[in-house]
């Protein structure tokens, strides 16, 4: 597996821009979405709005604590995780708590990324699956996960 499956997607853009204008992005495709139609499933059998934006919020929750682990150990060692296990777990959330969450956790993500020095930009961290990689690679990940997923939504979006 290469090191950021995700780069492809974030191209030579500026991780710190796209992460910055993801929540208000995410916010004007759901307002676009009817309420009815954030359940449905689209015809790719992929997941719906809602579970995008639940997947989001996931995913934030584990950025958080990949970033402030990479600060903290010398050298750390990244849990993967299973998101489809992860989304069998989706049903019973809604659209407006999982935006929430990715908005508050994305602020805090935001205040730390811009508050680290560039030394600790450089830190070393370890996915099993990808490798060693740095704190950096971390954000670029953030930034090419978030384009993906705004693309599916924005998908969605126009029907």
């Amino acid at each position: 597996m290469e090191l950021n499956p995700y780069a492809n997607y974030l191209g030579d853009r500026d991780p710190m821009e796209v992460i910055s204008h993801t929540s208000g992005r995410i916010r004007e495709l759901i307002d676009r979405i009817p309420e009815e139609q954030l359940q449905l499933c689209p015809p790719s059998k992929k997941w719906n709005a809602r579970e995008i934006v639940c997947h989001l919020a996931d995913c934030e929750i584990v950025f958080c604590f990949r970033l402030k682990q990479t600060l903290a150990e010398d050298g750390p060692t990244l849990q993967p995780f299973d998101q489809e296990k992860w989304a069998k777990r989706y049903a019973n959330l809604d659209v407006v708590s999982a935006l929430r969450l990715f908005e508050a956790a994305r602020n805090w993500n935001i205040l730390l990324i811009d508050a680290i020095s560039s030394g600790e930009s450089v830190r070393p961290v370890t996915h099993p699956e990808r490798g060693t990689m740095t704190f950096w690679t971390i954000v670029e990940t953030m930034a090419g996960h978030d384009t993906n997923h705004l693309r599916q939504l924005e998908r969605l979006a126009t029907g």
